[in-house]
C-alpha cells in the first residue's frame, strides 16, 4: 500500500488547484486536507483491491485475472468516488470545485480519472515487481 499512498498523494497534490481549498492560503490546513484525502484514498484502494481477492479467493488476482480484477476494482472505486464527491460537494458542502474543475454530471473529472489511472498503475507495478513472479512472463 506504500505505492498506493505515493501515487494518490501525487494525484491529490496535482489536482488540488481544481478545488477552492487551493486558494485558501493556509498551508497547514491544505497539507492536512491532502493527507486526509490521501489516507482515505489508501482505504478505498485497499478495500477495492480486496474485493476481487475475496470474490475469487485469490490474493494474487492481479496475476491470475488482472483485467477482470481491475474492472471490479475500478468499477467499485469510481462508483464510490462519484457518490462521495456528490455527497461532499452538494450535500455536506465539505469541499467545492474551482471553476476550472471539469465535471461530468456535476462530478469532478479528476477524482473519477484518479480511480482509473492509479489502480491500473498499481496493478501493472504489482504484476511487474511482486515476489513470485516468473521472470519470463509479463
Amino acid at each position: 500500500m506504500t505505492l498506493a499512498f505515493a501515487l494518490h498523494l501525487v494525484w491529490e497534490v496535482a489536482h488540488l488547484p481544481l478545488y477552492t481549498l487551493a486558494a485558501d492560503g493556509d498551508r497547514v490546513r491544505i497539507a492536512l486536507y491532502v493527507l486526509h484525502c490521501t489516507l482515505g484514498d489508501v482505504l478505498i484502494a485497499t478495500t477495492t483491491f480486496l474485493a476481487p481477492a475475496l470474490g475469487w479467493r485469490r490474493f494474487d488476482w492481479y496475476r491470475a485475472q488482472p483485467l477482470a480484477g481491475s474492472v471490479v476494482m475500478i468499477g467499485l472505486a469510481v462508483s464510490y468516488t462519484a457518490a462521495s464527491e456528490w455527497f461532499n460537494v452538494y450535500y455536506r458542502a465539505a469541499w467545492a470545485y474551482a471553476p476550472s474543475m471539469p465535471t461530468i454530471g456535476g462530478i469532478g473529472v479528476t477524482p473519477l480519472l484518479q480511480w482509473i489511472v492509479v489502480p491500473v498503475l498499481i496493478v501493472v507495478a504489482m504484476r511487474r515487481w511482486s515476489p513470485g513472479r516468473d521472470r519470463g512472463q509479463v
